[in-house]
């Protein structure tokens, strides 16, 4: 059985770097375009894996010729493929348009994501049940989620849920059964209701939620780091700063490389500092999972990084 399971979407991006925005009505011409793997639910796997993780993902490919490179390439990265199922959609896509400063513009085309049904996840009870770790995103429907929350729940197995992207109908009765939530400010601002625009305001909408019980929250504040909050205290991991070309998919990242350093020991706080490291090394290379690096490769570049 793998030490990490993750349950989410699989997307082929579809990247585009632009030299600025198009307005309204505008057509600009683009210097550099290319195809990768994506998805936040495989990001994540990809990220623990290529650090030495056993990872089983539970996702739906297309039934295209991307859903046939999507299990190759999970093959390729060390992922156990045995529950991925192929859907009667087509593959699940995201177009990425990046800027200069590296920021993104994402659009997501779910596809064969929305097949990822309850019903699904009850062959693969079994290896929930085995699992150190359940990961979960929101590129799939939010009653798989759920489910798949009840099902940890019943054999004590901890959840992290990152609710990205974020949705207003997410059920706060479900977050409250997971041992870590992890959303950005924004997340965190939809699930409460409460404003995020500082650290005291994350820290007052974060303690909403560990009243609800929540075990562990973690708020990514961007290149500031993380902030850590349980029911004894408050922490902020600061970030490493690094000079960024792409910020796409670093959250990722920053979760499936936690995932990893928690499931092999690590206490909470150990585990984001490398997590914040790991992420840092991504936002300087172009792309997503591309980006992601082995542990050798990180330990090679974090030697560089001044």
């Amino acid at each position: 059985m793998s030490d990490i399971t993750v349950i989410g979407s699989n997307m082929i991006d579809m990247m585009t770097y632009l030299e600025r925005m198009p307005v309204e009505g505008e057509t600009v011409s683009a210097p550099e375009f290319e195809l990768g793997y994506g998805g936040k639910g495989a990001n994540q796997a990809v990220a623990a894996s290529k650090l030495g993780s056993k990872v089983t993902l539970i996702t739906m490919v297309g039934h295209d010729n991307f859903g046939k490179e999507q299990l190759e390439n999970f093959q390729n990265v060390g992922i156990d493929t045995r529950c991925i199922g192929v859907g009667n959609q087509n593959s699940g896509v995201a177009p990425i348009f990046v800027d200069p400063s590296s920021d993104n513009r994402i659009i997501v085309v779910k596809g064969a994501n929305n097949e990822l049904t309850p019903q699904i996840l009850d062959d693969f009870e079994e290896q929930i049940k085995n699992s150190k770790l359940i990961v979960l995103q929101q590129e799939i429907p939010l009653e798989t989620n759920y489910h798949a929350i009840d099902l940890a729940v019943k054999h004590n197995v901890p959840v992290l849920l990152n609710p990205a992207p974020a949705n207003d109908d997410l059920d706060i009765e479900h977050v409250s059964k997971v041992d870590f939530f992890a959303p950005n400010e924004t997340e965190l601002s939809t699930l409460t209701g409460m404003p995020t625009s500082n650290l005291e305001e994350i820290k007052q909408a974060a303690h909403v939620l560990i009243d609800r019980g929540v075990g562990n929250i973690i708020v990514t504040i961007g290149s500031k780091g993380a902030l850590w909050v349980d029911k004894d205290h408050e922490e902020v991991i600061p970030g490493k700063h690094v000079e960024a070309v792409d910020t796409t998919g670093a959250g990722d990242s920053f979760i499936g490389s936690f995932s990893h350093y928690y499931t092999e020991g690590e206490d909470v706080a150990e585990a984001l500092r490398h997590a914040n490291q790991y992420a840092a090394v991504t936002v300087t290379r172009k792309g997503t999972q591309k980006s992601y690096p082995t542990a050798k490769e990180l330990e090679q570049t974090l030697n560089k990084i001044v």
